[in-house]
């Protein structure tokens, strides 16, 4: 009996420090602040459209760049179609 109930003061004690660790009580207070929880939503929505803005930025910029590089090559059938995009892209980036 003894045993029995050491093991479940440990185990109980083990929950209560798992418990601990997820910090409920401060989680519980920031969603209940209505207006530090909506701001928050807001700056991390609009970090996150930043974000994918400069990645598709930076990767449609790369990807000019390698169809540029292949045109340049003369590739006979690809050359031309891929002078013809980069030509497209870059009047509508004008």
């Amino acid at each position: 009996m003894k045993e029995w109930t050491t093991a479940m003061a440990n185990q109980l004690r083990e929950a209560l420090e798992r418990l601990e660790r997820l910090r409920l009580p401060e989680y519980i207070a920031y969603v209940e602040s209505r207006r530090r929880f909506c701001l928050m939503q807001l700056l991390g929505g609009i970090m996150r459209g930043l974000g994918m803005a400069i990645g598709f930025t930076v990767l449609g910029a790369l990807l000019v760049a390698m169809l540029q590089g292949l045109a340049q090559r003369n590739l006979p059938v690809i050359g031309g179609f891929l002078a013809d995009v980069v030509e497209i892209v870059q009047r509508n980036l004008e």
